[in-house]
């Protein structure tokens, strides 16, 4: 029989090594009338910080010829509405579930990370280092080896199961990121968050954004987030969750071989919401086909002559 499930480590093993991305799939409850999330190696929630934030003002998203462009910034419904009315809600959701946590300050991330610690629901958090740091003058977290250790140093002396930091590409160099906050106590990393990108209107001769600049996603960054992880794979021993582009299953199986131990579906699910479900059927079909009796004999396994 064919083994697809995956450990990535600090507690936790997906039954296969599709994940979804923050900010794609909301808190699960959406999806989940859709189909069964058990088909899943389990969902990434839409971030939490610990106030409740509309976020930016829009137009916040845009479509691009091979993409999209988002600046939504951070909405979400807070850590007391969380804890009140979505907890309820991912208790019944059969799959593994990682809340993406966020902030504008460190202490941010210490109030949310310690609040989630004891709720047996979840299963571990995605820090995501790519939040602007108001106190630096906005500059991310996660664009300083340092800061980006901070936060994991700091997240982990209150968070006690799985650790997933996500980085960002929009670095010089994105394994002293990795190893970073692999020094400080990741359990793994995920990469890569979006690139930054801008679009304008002819028509109107403005932005396409409100912000102007935002985050770009979609196809065209899968070959930039492929060789984020293929390096990061030779500077950290921690499980690698890839994400950028992935639209298929053999996106995938790409990802695998450049040393990801699994993946997450981001902007696929907003052009079809069954995208994970139908992307997880496909990376089994593909190995059953080729006679491959366990995937994680792929990762890492790219052949260089």
């Amino acid at each position: 029989m064919t083994e697809l499930s995956v450990n990535i480590g600090g507690g936790i093993t997906l039954k296969n090594p599709v994940l979804t991305a923050s900010g794609t799939f909301g808190y699960g409850e959406e999806f989940a009338e859709l189909y069964d999330l058990s088909a899943l190696g389990g969902i990434v929630t839409k971030a939490i910080t610990p106030e409740v934030r509309i976020g930016n003002l829009m137009p916040r998203i845009a479509e691009t010829e091979f993409g999209m462009l988002n600046s939504i910034g951070l909405a979400n419904v807070g850590l007391d509405e969380f804890l009140e009315k979505k907890i309820p809600v991912i208790r019944t959701l059969n799959t593994v579930v990682i809340v993406n946590v966020a902030g504008k300050e460190l202490k941010d991330y210490v109030k949310v990370a310690e609040a989630l610690n004891d709720i047996d629901c979840i299963d571990g958090i995605e820090v995501n280092i790519s939040c602007p740091n108001v106190k630096e003058g906005g500059v991310a977290f996660g664009t300083d080896p340092k800061v980006a250790a901070e936060v994991t140093r700091e997240v982990r002396k209150v968070y006690s199961k799985h650790i997933m930091v996500k980085l960002s590409p929009n670095v010089t160099d994105i394994t002293a990121i990795a190893k970073a906050a692999e020094g400080e106590g990741a359990d793994s990393l995920s990469l890569i968050n979006t690139l930054f990108g801008m679009a304008i209107d002819l028509k109107t001769f403005r932005p396409k954004i409100k912000s102007v600049v935002a985050g770009y996603s979609g196809p065209a960054i899968k070959p930039v987030a492929l060789q984020a992880v293929y390096k990061c794979s030779k500077a950290v021993k921690i499980p690698l969750i890839g994400m950028g582009g992935i639209y298929t299953a053999e996106d995938v199986i790409e990802f695998i071989l450049a040393g990801a131990t699994a993946i997450q579906v981001g902007t696929a699910n907003f052009t079809n919401p069954l995208s994970a479900k139908t992307i997880a059927e496909g990376v089994r079909e593909f190995i059953e086909e080729r006679n491959i009796s366990d995937i994680k004999s792929l990762i890492g396994g790219m052949i260089i002559d």
